[in-house]
């Protein structure tokens, strides 16, 4: 094949190839498959966690109530019949009354008895760095895990389209070993006829019994496999192993199946590259936060609250608090010092990760591109054998009729143009299961 031929191919067959397997059964394994739902489970864990991050700016409240009963413990005393008992006798004897009556000293109890304090605590972050980097991080949590949810499909539907394929090869390869047993059994009735008419040989009608066995194995082990790529199908899909699937043959059209594309695909969509892009956004976020260590930290309270002795509720009850906090990290043994390089260090490390994942990614794109050129001229090939094994077939066959070949050479031929038809069938999915691959490859397909 030239190789101007295969940019044709790509180009032509891209959208077309994409309409090859019945859209419904994307669709369904997209909605079922089990892998592919814990995934989104995962996705929506993120997006809960974002919604998490941006919460932590806003204010936060909370009511606290507390109740003390206290017996004991230090006391202050407070000398107020030592200070005031003069005074009193003093103004008695002025007077020349007992108006004023001694008093006690007083002790009051450090700890307060029979006491209660409610109050709302409202707490708001005013500069905070590392809230808004990790609101920054959960974002990109987000993104990596839809990245992996389409990594997860883009694969999915490559395995059910090659596994669409395959029980297609499975369903050719019945149907062409039903046309030779057709055959053997043709051959054992007429190799049966001449003997009765005295013109054949037993050997030739034991010969064709041995085929006919040979091709009755042949067959049911070819049913067996459909049964097999019918199962996995439906196990991709989250369905009864044993559902009916629709065959939905395609055809290759010689419009379409010049095939080229250039020597360097372009990988550049694939998810492999994305989830590094995105990790090297997180790794920066990271630094910025260590980066960040000594940016002051400035939070703002208010305390809406009442107190007072043996459940009494007057206007003197109720105050409020407020004000800020200010932190300022002075030492911390330069331990965001090694994070910072221990960061810059993990940045190295993806950029060179991720030069030898797109080598890798190009690498497998080429020799996919290539695999679909092979495929495509074995097919060719294979249908040169089966046009040339129909036609010596069809001699033999007539000549063997006529006494010319011997039975021998009728088996032969027989045989020759089965395996020539399966070698059609086998080549044929071979191309299409090139070509999912390489549509795998170059993730050209468009994802729902």
């Amino acid at each position: 094949m030239k190789p101007t031929l295969l940019l044709c191919l790509l180009l032509v067959l891209s959208p077309a190839f994409a309409q090859q397997v019945p859209q419904q059964y994307i669709d369904e394994a997209l909605a079922n498959n089990r892998v592919l739902k814990d995934k989104n489970i995962a996705l929506n864990k993120s997006l809960l966690a974002l919604k998490e991050a941006k919460s932590l700016f806003l204010p936060s409240s909370a009511f606290e109530a507390q109740y003390t009963l206290a017996k004991g413990g230090r006391a202050i005393e407070i000398p107020v019949g030592d200070l005031m008992n003069p005074v009193y006798a003093t103004l008695n004897q002025l007077t020349g009354s007992n108006n004023f009556k001694p008093i006690s000293n007083v002790s009051e109890q450090l700890n307060p008895d029979n006491f209660y304090d409610l109050r709302i605590k409202t707490t708001m972050p005013i500069i905070n760095p590392a809230l808004q980097v990790n609101r920054n991080i959960q974002q990109q949590q987000v993104s990596l895990q839809t990245n992996e949810v389409d990594l997860y499909k883009r694969e999915l539907v490559k395995e059910i389209k090659m596994a669409y394929f395959n029980y297609l090869a499975a369903g050719k390869a019945i149907l062409i070993y039903d046309n030779a047993l057709s055959l053997v059994n043709q051959n054992l009735r007429s190799n049966e006829s001449l003997l009765k008419n005295g013109k054949g040989l037993p050997a030739y009608v034991t010969r064709a019994e041995a085929e006919v066995k040979q091709v009755e194995n042949q067959l049911l082990t070819a049913r067996n496999e459909e049964r097999n790529a019918k199962a996995y199908f439906n196990f991709l899909l989250n369905k009864p192993l044993t559902d009916t699937i629709i065959s939905q043959a395609p055809e290759l059209k010689e419009a379409i199946l010049p095939f080229t594309g250039p020597e360097t695909a372009d990988v550049s969509k694939r998810e492999e590259l994305k989830g590094l892009s995105i990790a090297k956004t997180i790794n920066a976020q990271v630094l910025k936060l260590n980066q960040a260590y000594r940016t002051p930290r400035l939070n703002a309270f208010l305390d809406l609250a009442a107190q007072g002795f043996d459940f009494t509720v007057n206007n003197k009850s109720f105050f409020y608090l407020g004000g800020v906090q200010l932190q300022i990290p002075l030492f911390q043994g330069k331990r965001n010092l090694y994070k910072i390089q221990q960061t810059q260090l993990d940045n190295q490390s993806l950029l060179l990760n991720t030069d030898q994942v797109k080598e890798q990614l190009q690498l497998a794109a080429f020799v996919s591109r290539n695999n679909v050129t092979t495929a495509f001229g074995n097919y060719q090939s294979a249908l040169k054998q089966e046009e040339a094994a129909v036609k010596y077939f069809s001699l033999i066959d007539k000549g063997f009729k006529e006494g010319i070949n011997p039975y021998i050479e009728l088996l032969d031929a027989r045989t020759q143009l089965t395996n020539a038809r399966l070698l059609v069938n086998i080549n044929e999915t071979k191309i299409w299961l090139a070509l999912t691959d390489y549509e795998r490859q170059t993730a050209s397909y468009t994802l729902q």
